[in-house]
């Protein structure tokens, strides 16, 4: 159980300092980019439609995924301490 319990708060702080990574590197909307799409909601369709596959959505969706794992290894570790 000890050896567990050790593998699991290794595990948490590399998701820890993952999750902070990638947090750092998302980057803000850009307010001169939601003015365009106020203005000509037709013109950024195709960029909507794709977004998923740009860096800022891998990144995105990276941040989600550590986010869910970070929660999941603190009950997990919250649990285990309590027990």
């Amino acid at each position: 159980m000890e050896i567990a319990k050790n593998i699991l708060i290794v595990l948490y702080f590399i998701v820890c300092v993952a999750l902070i990574i990638t947090t750092v590197l998302q980057n803000k909307e850009d307010r001169n980019s939601m003015e365009d799409v106020a203005e000509n909601p037709r013109a950024n369709k195709y960029f909507e439609k794709n977004k998923s596959r740009t860096k800022t959505g891998r990144i995105q969706k990276n941040t989600i995924i550590l986010g869910v794992l970070f929660i999941i290894l603190t009950i997990i570790l919250g649990i285990m301490f309590v027990l």
